[in-house]
């Protein structure tokens, strides 16, 4: 497979801490890739380089084979770099298609038609349609079309992190970066939703990334496994090689465990 996303030794520090020290990591075309680490590890903020929130202080990360470190989270996202946050991004006081609309409604202004108010025939880049078929494609792809006209704040949460993954795709990403899909998920949904994402997402030909506390969400999704510890990558192989490796099963899933005794 090409490599569509490279980063190459990216260090960061803040004060006396380091977040990252030389992490590094090629990411193939079309791969699920799980990332695992305690808090404070280095997870996010190797995302927040990678979409632009933060810059690193050394090395460099191309996408596509373009160096993309100097740019602006805006100009990553049109690129198709797109990411949810572990606490869904909602405009709670709307309804789940409302909330939709808006999301395309950014798309359609970013691509000059002025937002889906004024040009609701525009087609959606990346998609040909208009916005409003595009919405209610995304929501089916999702399972959220029989929450269509629900406001989101009293949705459960497991429909909540839904919506707000749906949200990224209004973008036509082709790389997403999960921050702890299952997070506020009971036990009894956790791999439904997983395995609903995963599906839209790649249906839409999208390279996937994902942060994860859970153990057996990592093993039972991840192609390939990332291990965070002290600003390093500890390891980098199949969830199999990588959750039974001595460093990751002392630095990682012990401590994980530990905290969620």
């Amino acid at each position: 497979m090409p490599v569509v996303l490279n980063a190459r030794g990216l260090s960061k520090r803040f004060g006396a801490v380091t977040a990252a020290h030389e992490v590094s990591a090629a990411i193939d075309k079309d791969s699920v890739v799980g990332l695992i680490g305690t808090n404070g590890a280095g997870k996010t903020t190797f995302i927040n380089m990678i979409t632009g929130y933060l810059k690193p202080d050394a090395g460099a990360i191309t996408y596509e084979g373009r160096d993309i470190t100097p740019l602006a989270p805006r100009q990553i996202t049109r690129l198709g770099i797109c990411r949810s946050f572990q606490i869904p991004q909602l405009y709670s006081s709307l309804s789940v298609h409302e909330n939709m609309m808006i999301g395309l409604g950014i798309v359609l202004a970013n691509a000059g038609h002025g937002g889906f108010l004024s040009r609701g025939d525009a087609p959606v880049p990346g998609y040909g349609e208009p916005a409003a078929q595009v919405a209610e494609h995304i929501l089916a792809r999702f399972g959220l079309a029989e929450y269509r006209d629900r406001n989101t704040q009293v949705l459960p949460g497991g429909v909540r992190k839904l919506l707000d993954i749906a949200l990224t795709m209004v973008a036509k990403p082709r790389v997403l970066l999960l921050d702890e899909p299952t997070s506020g998920v009971s036990a009894q949904e956790k791999f439904g939703i997983m395995q609903m994402v995963l599906d839209a997402v790649r249906a839409e030909g999208a390279t996937v990334l994902f942060v994860e506390h859970d153990m057996e969400v990592v093993s039972r999704f991840a192609q390939r496994v990332l291990a965070f510890y002290d600003g390093r990558v500890i390891a980098d192989a199949t969830p199999e090689v990588a959750l039974a490796d001595p460093e990751v099963r002392r630095h990682v899933v012990g401590r994980l465990r530990a905290a969620h005794a």
